[in-house]
């Protein structure tokens, strides 16, 4: 009965933890939006600017592929 017990404090634990982390990740997720509407605000344009924040997360080489793939699609296209 005793491990019931420990194993209920450690998930309670483990719950309380994960919740404060979604806590603050919303923080965060409402201060970068509020850093898109200043960029808007200033003239930017935001769905670039997330376009480039993606593209910079991307490791080189998938960045160099997924350029590659989209120049073929868009010569495909004749979107040149």
């Amino acid at each position: 009965m005793a491990e019931g017990t420990v194993a209920a404090d450690q998930l309670r634990l483990f719950i309380e933890r994960i919740e404060r982390l979604e806590e603050e990740k919303k923080g965060i997720a409402d201060d970068v939006k509020d850093v898109y509407a200043e960029a808007k605000s200033n003239g930017y344009d935001t769905k670039t600017m997330r376009a480039i924040v993606r593209l910079r997360k991307m490791e080189t080489h998938a960045r160099q592929e997924a350029d590659a793939l989209l120049e073929t699609y868009r010569q495909a296209l004749g979107l040149e």
